[in-house]
């Protein structure tokens, strides 16, 4: 039996070249347009129009730095499913990146801000976050699933459940800490 040599920096270059055309093709052909385009479309804008009218200017700055931390967290987190195969999207608002944009610059951290926002102790914060936790994971994936913009292939809606509930609890105690980080510091300054 032949030993199959590992591929060359080259080979990925030229496949990486292929599928980006095949991507560009296929969102072409398939996505743009569609139902479920407009969807992602909205989804993206409706939620920060809501956010916009609805956010409380007076904390402003760490409302909007929970929304960042946020973005940056499930960039990471979708990232790493997409790139793993773990999910994919054959539906897509834009084809530069293997993410769900709607859902990861707009939906999640608009929900996590108005509940940061809302909620402001702990215990609701939590009870808040089971109930959406469980909304996200059994009944918006499936939903998503149903449309055809989500597609899991190693993946069960169980796995999320905890995912989503650990993000909303650790983006809030890292802003938190940032908050109070900054406001110890400025109490230091002469």
């Amino acid at each position: 039996m032949a030993v199959k040599e590992s591929p060359t920096f080259e080979e990925i270059k030229e496949i990486s070249e292929e599928w980006k055309e095949l991507r560009n093709e296929y969102w072409l052909h398939h996505d743009l347009f569609t139902p479920q385009w407009w969807f992602l479309l909205a989804a993206l804008i409706i939620p920060w129009v809501i956010w916009w009218k609805l956010v409380d200017r007076s904390r402003l700055t760490q409302i909007v730095i929970l929304g960042l931390i946020t973005i940056i967290v499930v960039d990471c987190l979708d990232d790493i499913g997409s790139m793993n195969m773990y999910w994919s999207y054959p539906y897509q608002l834009l084809r530069i990146s293997p993410r769900l944009i709607s859902v990861d610059y707009s939906m999640l951290p608009v929900i996590h801000m108005l509940t940061y926002q809302y909620f402001r102790s702990w215990k609701p914060f939590m009870i808040v976050h089971l109930i959406l936790s469980a909304v996200f994971a059994f009944a918006f994936e499936p939903i998503m699933e149903g449309l055809g913009i989500y597609e899991p292939h190693h993946w069960k809606h169980i796995y999320s459940f905890p995912i989503y509930l650990a993000l909303a609890i650790a983006v809030r105690w890292v802003t938190e800490r940032v908050m109070y980080s900054s406001a110890a510091r400025r109490r230091q300054l002469p």
